[in-house]
């Protein structure tokens, strides 16, 4: 009977579906029935029965104004600023300034933000509030001024928001104009019949702060939904947008929506129309499948690629080559063989990789034989890089690391090696970095106070190819210690660390979503370094055991809880794509 969503204890709310989980935006929640207040309350009881309240989003909160002594003042509407608190308390020791006034202090450990527009921030620290409530004529008492800067805000707690609220994925293109990027939002949710509208009005607002600059929407500005509503027809949703819709490309506009409307199990098709005429991309039926338009897919996997990706190890015998089972099939030999942290193009045709202390950023074509190798980059005295990164567009990623500083390196195709115009972490020693499938997002591995956290960024794009990457926030904090990361899918983190339990680092899958984590099972891992993952592909480790590296996989491999094998004598796996 819980909720869908988890609010993380300190990271941002990027994507909607929770890791091996096969819950629903929609699927049924416990709805909150607020009590008003009671002519006896004290101060203290009418705070706290405001603030339970308050997390209700049915009938405009209208139960909740009955405790304000002006209730047309406070109008937080369905996506208002949050205040999300692990717990909140309210001061029974009471400031009762006369017998006609009062101040009701409001404690407890603040997690982080939701702005108005769905996008969740981590903001970790002491909260403080206090209430001023007066007597009416009527002699009870009622709220007279509220805490906080947005004054039609809301104090919800984590199981406030777990109850009442949603997270959601709305999509938007890359630069690339063809793949798309998921911006997840928080929804409230009032009802089931609701979410369809709430949804694709959201999408039409476009992307939350954080996105904003990063991603494109196909939808002209201006456009709405024409009567305010999308209409449901059985299992049929008939999205009717304005005017201002027929300047916007058709295919692309139909690409987010299906993206987006296939979140809701209850809706299997559903038409485009604009001014009440029913638009037909080409080539395509006047029904569309929620389903269709998987070319655009954030994983950046077109319908004919294959779904297993080919995973590539260093050997130990000094060659770089394909797991083929439990066995290292030798591609690359010579002094390319012996790079260690191998990261194979997207297109097979070029191999990066380290030297073994970091120092040196190689890259050697083409991958086979006995490559020419060359150094791309050396790093400052002190300094090191982790490991090559891949975008789909053929684009090599690294950051140079100290203790105190980094910058982030891109070498675009056919160019030279250039470091970002602005680069959110330069002041960080960043110990992981690898870039998302679908171009946008960055997820990295950063020293905080000397804490490895794992945090996501967005990578915008100027029209003069120069480059943005910030707005790096934490995405969960049950890791202690984060070793090593990589993107298992759109929504999901592949992350080896230590959760507050354990002993040992282990591996985990992570939800950008900052859901909880799951485990990857059990095994005699070793000392686990190295982390590789892809779509429908089984999670790969490279660990180091009395003395030898191993490559261990596990059985069955697609299985989120299972136990760990290792039996291919290797290091550093990574996956091209």
């Amino acid at each position: 009977m819980a909720g869908c969503a988890n609010v993380p204890t300190g990271g941002q709310v990027v994507t909607g579906k929770p890791a091996e989980k096969a819950e629903r935006v929609d699927d049924p929640y416990v709805r909150l029935i607020p009590v008003g207040p009671q002519p006896d309350w004290t101060p203290t009881q009418i705070v706290s029965g405001f603030l339970t309240a308050s997390s209700s989003f049915d009938d405009g909160h209208a139960v909740a104004k009955e405790y304000l002594s002006t209730p047309n003042g406070w109008e937080p509407g369905l996506r208002p600023y949050v205040d999300v608190l692990s717990s909140r308390t309210v001061d029974p020791h009471v400031d009762q300034t006369s017998a006609n006034q009062a101040t009701v202090h409001v404690t407890g450990d603040q997690l982080g933000t939701i702005d108005s527009d769905g996008q969740y921030t981590a903001a970790p620290k002491s909260f403080e509030a206090d209430f001023q409530l007066a007597k009416t004529q009527q002699g009870v008492w009622r709220i007279t001024d509220l805490p906080g800067n947005d004054k039609a805000g809301l104090f919800l707690t984590k199981d406030d928001v777990e109850r009442a609220m949603r997270t959601v994925n709305l999509y938007f293109f890359a630069p690339d104009q063809h793949t798309l990027v998921p911006n997840g939002v928080f929804l409230p949710v009032v009802d089931r019949e609701t979410l369809p509208t709430q949804l694709v009005q959201a999408l039409l607002s476009g992307p939350t702060s954080w996105l904003n600059g990063a991603v494109q929407s196909a939808f002209p500005k201006g456009t709405r939904l024409r009567g305010g509503t999308v209409r449901i027809d059985k299992d049929l949703a008939i999205v009717d947008l304005t005017q201002e819709a027929r300047g916007g490309n058709v295919e692309r506009m139909s690409a987010q929506l299906s993206w987006t409307l296939r979140q809701l199990s209850e809706i299997k098709r559903w038409r485009l129309q604009i001014n009440g005429e029913t638009i037909t991309p080409d080539g395509s039926d006047a029904t569309q499948s929620v389903h269709a338009w998987d070319g655009n897919s954030p994983d950046g996997q077109d319908p004919d690629e294959q779904v297993r990706q080919t995973a590539y190890v260093a050997g130990t015998a000094g060659f770089i080559g394909t797991l083929q089972g439990d066995r290292a099939q030798p591609v690359v030999t010579g002094a390319a063989g012996r790079l260690s942290h191998p990261a194979v193009s997207p297109n097979y045709q070029e191999l990066a990789g380290l030297s073994h202390d970091g120092a040196k950023l190689f890259t050697a074509a083409p991958v086979a034989g006995n490559p020419a190798v060359r150094v791309l980059l050396t790093a400052h005295t002190g300094g090191s890089f982790t490991a090559p990164s891949w975008s789909r567009d053929g684009s090599l990623w690294t950051v140079e690391s100290t203790k105190k500083a980094s910058w982030l390196w891109v070498r675009r195709p056919g160019k030279a090696p250039v470091k970002a115009g602005h680069w959110g972490l330069g002041g960080r020693q960043v110990l992981a970095f690898h870039v998302a499938r679908d171009g946008v997002r960055a997820a990295v591995i950063v020293s905080i106070d000397g804490r490895p956290e794992v945090q996501i960024g967005r990578i915008a794009t100027a029209p003069d190819g120069s480059l943005d990457v910030g707005s790096f926030l934490p995405v969960s904090s049950e890791l202690q210690n984060a070793v090593d990361l990589a993107w298992r899918d759109y929504d999901t983190l592949a992350v080896l660390g230590r959760a507050k339990r354990d002993s040992q680092t282990l591996p985990y899958l992570m939800p950008v979503s900052g859901s909880a984590i799951t485990s990857l099972g059990v095994g005699a891992l070793g000392e686990p370094r190295t982390i590789a993952a892809a779509p429908g592909s089984p999670v790969l480790i490279g660990t180091t055991s009395s003395g030898k590296d191993q490559v261990c996989r596990q059985r069955p491999p697609v299985t989120s809880y299972s136990p760990w094998i290792c039996p291919t004598p290797a290091r550093d796996p990574s996956y091209a794509h």
